[in-house]
């Protein structure tokens, strides 16, 4: 029987030996599960946060678009562009002035500003004497 003791007394320290390691690697896998897992609790609640962040200030962003929405649309401030002196008022402002109007008088009658007629007069004047 002392032949056969030794080996099995072996054999069993053995296994209470593979029997430890078994519970302290359960042991501390179970720890890193529960580290991991207040990791992403961490995490889950950082992304919260920001989600909520985004959240209000997409809120924000929409009120002040639905307040922009509401406000009147103000006229442009700068007077729209007119059309330069088309020929039929050139003509008529030449006319009008061969028969003696006044550039005052020819402003007037074709509603247009004086120093337009003023400068077609002038164009005019020099345009007939290099002829």
């Amino acid at each position: 029987m002392s032949g056969l003791t030794l080996p099995l007394a072996m054999v069993g320290g053995l296994a209470l030996v593979a029997l430890a390691a078994s519970f302290l690697a359960l042991l501390r896998t179970k720890l890193m599960i529960c580290a991991a897992a207040e990791r992403a609790d961490a995490r889950r609640a950082l992304c919260e946060a920001a989600v909520e962040a985004l959240q209000s200030d997409l809120a924000a962003g929409l009120q002040e678009f639905r307040e922009f929405q509401r406000e009147p649309v103000l006229p442009s401030i700068a007077a729209p562009a007119r059309p330069g002196l088309n020929l039929s008022k050139r003509s008529q402002a030449l006319r009008m002035h061969r028969r003696g109007g006044a550039p005052e008088e020819i402003a007037e009658a074709l509603e247009l500003p004086l120093q337009e007629v003023d400068l077609l007069l002038k164009v005019h004047r020099i345009v007939i004497e290099a002829s």
